[in-house]
């Protein structure tokens, strides 16, 4: 195989599975309960500063994951217990009060850590040969973990009692309540189960990105883009929606430059809000 070809086609991947695993959590948190959380890039960007908080203790990074899952866990249950569950039937109040939270942990993590960018030490960005081309060991890692979540994800969600119950919330709140069903538990678990998500995309991007306090709102607005195109509430709208926003990106960044990459996408989520806003796979 052709090393260019080679190293192109690993960059497009790796590019679909960043953009997965920084759009997960939001897909959950916006596709299920219906909440536009703006500081999900923060809950991205608050995972990348446990890894920072463990290189600086010493600890291995790996370390960064249970920090992680503590701090958004937490954080995330107090946040939708007392900041989203009064404003679940009011939709823009919640996004206006996730924007606030989104400021009020971006300043925290200034106020801790400075403005500056914060470099992780890793050996993650060494190269080693791979379809006749060198590339860095860790962005295959991060591929091979991301398809391993998606199918794990894929079969919980149509073959466990969980994930019918999910399903039977998001399809019909009122019956599943009527049968039974703890929506708002359910609720609870979707919201800290998305947040925590986001920490951990951010623990696995942190090795080989710059960590700095500004860094979740390229996310957010990756992750809104994938909503709008795709659809919500479906697992074939968020695979579609990083196929066409990730490869419209890639593309155009690679045959012209990375503004122009975002400027494609801008105008392709645009059309989609104008001419389809329901999305390829939304809930009509």
């Amino acid at each position: 195989m052709d090393s260019g070809i080679a190293l192109n086609g690993l960059n497009l991947v790796y590019a679909l599975c960043t953009l997965t695993l920084t759009t997960l959590g939001l897909a959950i948190v916006f596709g299920l309960l219906g909440v536009m959380n703006m500081a999900h890039g923060e809950f991205i960007m608050l995972g990348a500063y446990a890894v920072v908080v463990v290189q600086k203790l010493g600890l291995p990074l790996v370390a960064a994951v249970p920090l992680a899952i503590a701090l958004c866990g937490v954080l995330g249950w107090v946040v939708e217990r007392w900041l989203i569950r009064p404003l679940y039937a009011r939709p823009f109040d919640t996004l206006l009060a996730t924007w606030g939270l989104s400021i009020l942990l971006r300043k925290l993590v200034e106020a801790l850590f400075g403005k500056g960018y914060q470099n992780v030490e890793s050996s993650a960005a060494a190269p080693i040969a791979f379809l006749g081309t060198s590339y860095p060991a860790y962005r295959l890692f991060l591929m091979a973990l991301t398809m391993a979540l998606m199918v794990a994800l894929v079969l919980w969600y149509r073959r466990s009692n969980a994930g019918l119950k999910v399903r039977a919330m998001t399809g019909n709140p009122t019956l599943a309540r009527t049968l039974g069903i703890d929506t708002g538990k359910l609720a609870t678990r979707a919201f800290v189960i998305g947040v925590v998500l986001a920490g951990l995309a951010g623990v696995l991007l942190a090795p080989i990105i710059r960590v700095e306090p500004a860094m979740g709102v390229d996310y957010l607005l990756s992750a809104f883009f994938v909503l709008v195109v795709g659809g919500l509430g479906s697992l074939a709208g968020l695979a579609s929606g990083i196929g066409m926003i990730g490869g419209t990106q890639a593309g155009i960044s690679g045959f012209v430059d990375q503004t122009a990459g975002y400027a494609a996408v801008l105008v392709l989520s645009i059309l989609f809000l104008w001419l389809r806003p329901q999305g390829l796979h939304g809930r009509r």
